[in-house]
This record gives structure tokens, C-alpha cells and sequence, in this order.
């Protein structure tokens, strides 16, 4: 891979070198350039991409609307360096840049990559997934961006912008149908109060049916069912002045996600044996057997306030927000159709932010500035209860059947009860499990600045710095009447079955010994040189750091540190059975080494990065079979090379194609999770992270009569690689070829006609992949959504 890297880092370079040196710097501007400028704000000032010495990908409103991206996952397919994995509800989504990125599975965790909607923060990936009716452009910035975001945005950021009212009275209204039951209605109105006072309010409805099949409840799951509402209103009482008020409102309401068997254990007679089934090894049926559907509820609804205002050397931007964002889903926690165990969570979060900052706004200055702080106070509530069903008892007898021969042909289980005085039939009884209870609540504050002093005008410096703190006070209890979790099977003829012990006491925190708090501080610092080599190429070199806060494990599965466990027993307050384990995952602290290059011409545009880059103590949430092990990953690192290149080889085509290539390794992880158990990972290559992700893009507009056609097709491939890493890759590996294609016209009555269709091929592969629940040998997985297509009418006004 460092082969093909360099390789490929040396063609860009020997490609753009030729014109470089057939140009000079008394060339005139061509304002005949088909390449798009392209203006971004993610940087926190207003720049063109190809002025902006940072590594940015830039989807536009016109490539979303004419590729038919759908929500932020369908951004992977045009943007390689990014990648969106949807898990087991609608609400857990996890977003990965550059091969680094976690936040699902666990409302202890945040995100590595930071998502941002018109400044706003969004510190849930449930929160982040709302339909917006209206966008201007959506920014990728990879690698760590901690200097100016602060708040957990180590691995990257993604900024959504949607355009402001424009003052006109307009709208629109859209309309469409698709396969799968597929009807969504979108609209749009806008239009002015008075000169300074402008709004517009939308609005979405969006449902589809599901395309994996529950055989035993005969429900449609991976449905969609959603809608959002949005209004927004800009006051500019001067020329100087602008206030932008928005406030939002969105439910999900879905059954999500289908799970599928990759391979089956020895569990699965035991499973058909009670009565209950699975669809065994075929991942691509798209249908299995679960006793209860995975019913998702997302509510979410927030408020934001920016006020600009521009004074004769500086601007002072505010931007504040309040959030709120519950999340409950249910789910068949043993994914079979046996009544075994099943789960409920419920999540609830309120967020308070607050930015500050001020910049400089004298553009004949060699000096440009900016200076700012924020804040951020956020309150989770989380309720997880887990509990046995009605053919749990009789699941656990079959499972230890052979054992009846060491019990004189009696059933394990109730010797079990009678040898520890446990009434006859109630171990693994209906009902029996935990609730848990966790609260957490998070105050943070950041202070930055960044610092632009141009040497020349062709030569500038940056320096940036910001200096973070986050606290974090967690409280967990636990209501747990799960009795044979709770016997004493250590240093018995019984220990041989305490592998099924999966509701193992629990000590509460805080307690006598354990604190339940975090205090974490770091200074982030960006530094880089960007040179013009003329007015159309510029290169740049920087290094960077970035900081991701400690996370907390908000699960069952919560315990104390090994080094905790002699002063808890001194204390007299370790419960019985107590093991040890991780409360917290100590901070991500990532440093990003980059050269880069930026080119538009005439006809066509190449930006170029090669990176270094590395996290120490990543923050690792595995999946094991009987719960998650949130652990740190020493060090992890990733060389890599990403590119973008934009051509228009003649009038109204535009071919694009970009990639990634990436040789990512654990350069220090001895305590990860592997196929087999707790096993060393320490030089492997970390899964789920492709060596190579290529994403190729064509879109010809013309006109036929009077109406503005086009054509479009993207094709995204991503390189097979073992989908987890406590899965083989003989069982779950996962490589990607996916083609979208759409066509569409515009009338000279606004009116637009589109028809899309994704993944036309119709190909399957893999999203991931994990071990069973109290299956050993067992393992499952969620597959890719198969072709969809659909065709949509708008009407702008």
C-alpha cells in the first residue's frame, strides 16, 4: 500500500507540473473556467475551496439534488474518505473519516467526527439524522479539527449548511413514488416581512416499506417512516447587522434494523429444539426469524440563535442553541425467533451551546485573525432494561443437555437449584434481568484563536491553538433479580457453567471508592504554510493535533478497574461475583502530519493531500457476544493519500473522480477483541478500514426543447477488508461496488422531473458484523439495502 501511495502521489504531481511551468504569473484570469468556485465557511471564514489550504470535500446543492442523495449516509458514495455505518436502530449511526471514527452503541460515547447544521454542534449521531428539506452544500474536513470545533472532532468534521431566506415570495413542492412503498412530499415557502425581516418554514414527510423480512411476526423491517418541520427567520436591521433565528422539530418512527445469520454455532439446535428458528448463513435473504420487531422512536426538536455583527475592524459572531433529542428502541436481543431475551432503551438528551468568537475583517491587512470560545452543557438520561423470556429457561436446558451425564441423567439446571437451596424453575425465569439507570451530565468549554499572517502574497502562515476542558459526572445503579447471575458457582463443581452468569452483579456508582467523574484538559494547535505558486496552483504543509475527552460506559457491562478492585473490597462494598473491567476510555489525543495541493484551470480542478496520521488511546467499543468492552487502542495510525479530481472535457460534462488510499495499522493495542477472545492487535491491520476507496462520478446536462436535461451516474468501490475485529474475515468480510444512476429535466416552468436509482446493480455486501448474544460459535450480521428506484416531481414557485 506505501508503494501504491507514493506512486500515485508522484503521477498527480508529474500532471500538474506541466502546466505549472507552461503558465506565468503575468497570465491573465480566464472568467471562461467551467470549474465551479466553490465557496466553503466550514473554516469559520468565507473562502473558496481552492483558497482554503485545508483537506475539504465539497458536496454542492446542485451534485446532491442531481445524484438523488437521499441523507447524510448516501454523502459515502461521493465522498470516499467518509464512511456511514448504520447499526441495529435508526439512531445508531457511526461516521468515520480517514478510517477513524466511533459514537454508536453506547450514549456514553461521542463521536470522533463532529456534525455541525448551520453551526450548531449535534452531539448524537440520532441527533444528526434529520431530513432537511433544503441544502446549500455539505462539508467534509478530514483529519483532526479540534483547534477551531474543540468538541470531538478528532477525526473530522461535517458541516451541513442550508441556504438562508432569500427574500423573494417563492417555494417549492416535490413530490415523489419509488419502489418498496417509497412516497415522500417535501415543500418549501419563502418570503419577506419587510426589507429587514425575511423567513421561509418547510417541511418533509418521507416513508418507505421495509426490504428485510420478519418471518415470524410478518412485519416489514429497515422500513422508513419519518418527517421533520423547520422555520427560520433573518433580521437585518443594518447593513452591519444580521440575526438568523431557526428552529426545528423531527420524529423517526421505524423498525429497524434487520439482522441476518452469518454463521450458525452449536446454539442453533438448541434454538429450533424450544420451538423458535433462524434463517442460517445466507446474510443476502434479507429475512429472518425475530420474536419481536425492533421498534425505533426518535423525537427530536432544538433552536438556534446567530447574530453577526460587523464593527470596523472585526466581526462578532454568536451562535446559541438548545437541543433536545429522545431515542427508545426495542430489540430482540438474541435475534432468533426464540423467546429468549429481549431489550428495551430509552435515551434522553438535552443540549446547551454557546459560541463566541470574533475576526478580523480588514482584507488589505497581512494579519488576519480570530478569536472565540465556546460552551457546551449537556444532561443524558439513559434507561437500558434486558430480560429473559418465556423459552429462556428452557433455551439454557437444552444448551446444557450434554452436561446431564456428569448429573446422573438430570437436568443441569435443576441440580443447579437444588444444590444451592433456589426455588425448583426459576432460574432463567420470564422476566428475570436488570434495569439500568444512568445519568451523565457534561459541561465543557473551549477557548481558540487562529492566526493568518500572510509573508508575502503569495506566502502564508498559520498558527492556531485552543485550549479544552471537559467534565463529566456519571451516575449508574442497578435493579438486577436475575438469581442465578447471583449465586456463588466460583470454587464449585458448578464453575464449568458460570459462562452463563451474563447479568453478573453490579456495583453502583459513585460509591465509597470510585468517584464517577472525569477532568480532562488538552491544548490542540494547528500550524501551516500555504504557498501560491501562481493563480492557479497552491500547495500547503501542516501538522496538527486534536482531543476527544474521556468516554464513559453507560452499559451493563460497566465495571471497576482492575486497580480499583483491592480498595473496593477493603471497603466491604464489592457485590458478589464482581469482576472487573473499564468504567471510562481515557482521552483520543490525534496528531496529522499533511502536504497538500490545490489546482483549478479552466476545464479542470485536482486537490491532493498525503497524510500521516495518528490517535493514541482511541477509544474502541466492541461488541463480544455478552456485551460491549470499551477499551483504548494504544495507538493507531493511517498513511494515506486522497485526491479529487474534476474535469469538463467539453461543454455541459462534468466527470469527476476521487479516492483514498489508506494503510492503516494498530501500531500498539494489546488489550483488543479478536475471533477467538482478548487477544493482542498490535500490528494488524484494524478492520472495517478499506485499503482502497475509489468513487467515480459523470453528469451530462443538455437541453431537449425547452428543457434543461441531465444525466447522471456515481460508482463507489471500497476494498474488501474483515468487517470487525472479533469476526473472522472467512465469516464477515466487506467490500463495496455500488453504482447510482439519475435522470431528470427542468422545464422553463420550473418544473423538474427526476428518476433515480440506487445501487442499480443491485450488489450485496456487508455493513458489519458481531457475535451472537449467548450463542457461542454463532454470528450475525446487517446487510446492504438492496436496489431502490423512484422518480419525483417539483415544482419551484
Amino acid at each position: 500500500m506505501n508503494r501504491k501511495i507514493s506512486l500515485l502521489s508522484a503521477a498527480v504531481c508529474l500532471a500538474i507540473s506541466i502546466p505549472v511551468s507552461a503558465q506565468t504569473d503575468g497570465n491573465a484570469e480566464n472568467d471562461a473556467s467551467r470549474v465551479e468556485v466553490i465557496q466553503i465557511t466550514s473554516t469559520k471564514r468565507t473562502k473558496t475551496l481552492q483558497e482554503v489550504p485545508v483537506a475539504v470535500s465539497v458536496t454542492t446543492s446542485e451534485t446532491i439534488e442531481k445524484a438523488q442523495i437521499q441523507d447524510v449516509k448516501d454523502l459515502q458514495t461521493i465522498v470516499p474518505s467518509l464512511r456511514v455505518t448504520q447499526l441495529q436502530s435508526s439512531g445508531n449511526t457511526n461516521f468515520v473519516i480517514r478510517g477513524f471514527g466511533n459514537g454508536a452503541n453506547n450514549p456514553g460515547i461521542e463521536p470522533s467526527v463532529g456534525v455541525f447544521i448551520d453551526g450548531v454542534y449535534r452531539s448524537r449521531s440520532a441527533a444528526a439524522l434529520s431530513d432537511l428539506p433544503r441544502l446549500d452544500r455539505v462539508e467534509v474536513l478530514r483529519g483532526p479539527q479540534s483547534t477551531l470545533f474543540g468538541k470531538n472532532a478528532s477525526a473530522g468534521v461535517i458541516s451541513i449548511v442550508t441556504p438562508k431566506p432569500s427574500g423573494e415570495t417563492g417555494g417549492y413542492v416535490l413530490a415523489g413514488l419509488g419502489n418498496y412503498g417509497f412516497k415522500n412530499v417535501k415543500g418549501l415557502f419563502e418570503s419577506a416581512i419587510s426589507d429587514e425581516l425575511t423567513f421561509d418554514v418547510s417541511g418533509s414527510i418521507n416513508k418507505r416499506d421495509g426490504w428485510f423480512d420478519n418471518l415470524e411476526t410478518g412485519t416489514d423491517m429497515n422500513n422508513v417512516d419519518r418527517w421533520s418541520a423547520r422555520g427560520q427567520m433573518v433580521y437585518a436591521p443594518t447593513e452591519t447587522s444580521e440575526f438568523r433565528f431557526i428552529a426545528d422539530a423531527s420524529e423517526i418512527e421505524e423498525i429497524c434494523c434487520g439482522i441476518a445469520n452469518a454463521q450458525s454455532g452449536p446454539a442453533t439446535e438448541s434454538i429450533r429444539a424450544v420451538g423458535g428458528n433462524i434463517v442460517e448463513n445466507d446474510i443476502y435473504a434479507r429475512e429472518n426469524y425475530l420474536n419481536i420487531d425492533p421498534v425505533n422512536k426518535i423525537e427530536s426538536s432544538g433552536a438556534s440563535l446567530q447574530g453577526d455583527i460587523e464593527f470596523e475592524k472585526f466581526t462578532l459572531t454568536s451562535i446559541t442553541s438548545y437541543r433536545s433529542n429522545d431515542n427508545f428502541f426495542s430489540i430482540d436481543t438474541d435475534f432468533s425467533g426464540a423467546d429468549i431475551v429481549n431489550g428495551r432503551d430509552k435515551v434522553e438528551t438535552d443540549t446547551f451551546t454557546q459560541e463566541l468568537r470574533i475576526t478580523s475583517n480588514d482584507e488589505n491587512s497581512i494579519f488576519e485573525w480570530m478569536v472565540g470560545g465556546f460552551y457546551f452543557d449537556e444532561d443524558v438520561s439513559y434507561q437500558s432494561s434486558v430480560r429473559f423470556g418465556t423459552e429462556a429457561r428452557a433455551y439454557f436446558d437444552e444448551r446444557l443437555a450434554p452436561l446431564s451425564a456428569l448429573t446422573g441423567g438430570l437436568a443441569p439446571l435443576a441440580v443447579t437449584e437444588a444444590s444451592f437451596g433456589v426455588t425448583p424453575g426459576t432460574l432463567f425465569g420470564n422476566e428475570q434481568g436488570v434495569t439500568e439507570y444512568h445519568k451523565m451530565q457534561n459541561e465543557a468549554f473551549s477557548l481558540f484563536g487562529q492566526f493568518d499572517y500572510h509573508l508575502s502574497d503569495d506566502l502564508t502562515a498559520t498558527m492556531g491553538l485552543n485550549y479544552s476542558n471537559d467534565k463529566k459526572s456519571v451516575s449508574i445503579s442497578q435493579d438486577n433479580d436475575d438469581i442465578f447471575s447471583a449465586l456463588p458457582l466460583a470454587g464449585t463443581p458448578f464453575e464449568a457453567i458460570a459462562g452463563l452468569q451474563v447479568f453478573p452483579s453490579f456495583l453502583d456508582i459513585p460509591n465509597e471508592v470510585e468517584s464517577g467523574k472525569t477532568d480532562d484538559s488538552e491544548t490542540t494547535y494547528t500550524a501551516r504554510l500555504s504557498y501560491k505558486l501562481n493563480r492557479d496552483i497552491s500547495v500547503y504543509g501542516s501538522v496538527g493535533t486534536g482531543f476527544k475527552a474521556s468516554s464513559w460506559n453507560l452499559t451493563r457491562d460497566s465495571r471497576p478497574f482492575s486497580s480499583d478492585i483491592d480498595d473496593i473490597i477493603t471497603a466491604g462494598i464489592a457485590p458478589l461475583n464482581l469482576t472487573s473491567g473499564t468504567r471510562y476510555s481515557d482521552p483520543e489525543k490525534a496528531t496529522v502530519k499533511e502536504l497538500g495541493l490545490k489546482a483549478r484551470f479552466d476545464v479542470w480542478s485536482v486537490n491532493l493531500a498525503l497524510f500521516e496520521q495518528k490517535i493514541e488511546d482511541f477509544q474502541a467499543n466492541i461488541f463480544v457476544g455478552t456485551g460491549f468492552v470499551l477499551s483504548n487502542a494504544t495507538e493507531q495510525s493511517t498513511k494515506g493519500l486522497e485526491f479529487e479530481f474534476t474535469y469538463y472535457p467539453l461543454e455541459g460534462l462534468r466527470l469527476g473522480f476521487a479516492g483514498t488510499l489508506l494503510d492503516p495499522v494498530y501500531d500498539s493495542y494489546a488489550g483488543g477483541s479478536g475471533p477467538d477472545g482478548p487477544t493482542d492487535l498490535t500490528g494488524l491491520h484494524p478492520s472495517g478500514v478499506s485499503e482502497t476507496n475509489l468513487s467515480a462520478s459523470a453528469t451530462y446536462s443538455f437541453y431537449v426543447g425547452d428543457w434543461d436535461a441531465y444525466i447522471s451516474g456515481d460508482y463507489q468501490y471500497d476494498s474488501e477488508v474483515q468487517s470487525n475485529d472479533n469476526v473472522s474475515a472467512d465469516i464477515a468480510s466487506r467490500e463495496v461496488r455500488q453504482l447510482n444512476l439519475s435522470t431528470g429535466a427542468t422545464s422553463e416552468e420550473n418544473l423538474t422531473i427526476s428518476v433515480w436509482i440506487r445501487n442499480a446493480t443491485d450488489e450485496d455486501y456487508l455493513l458489519s458484523a458481531f457475535p451472537a448474544p449467548v450463542q457461542t460459535g454463532t454470528f450475525n450480521a446487517y446487510p446492504s439495502q438492496p436496489r431502490t428506484f423512484g422518480i419525483s416531481v417539483k415544482k419551484v414557485f
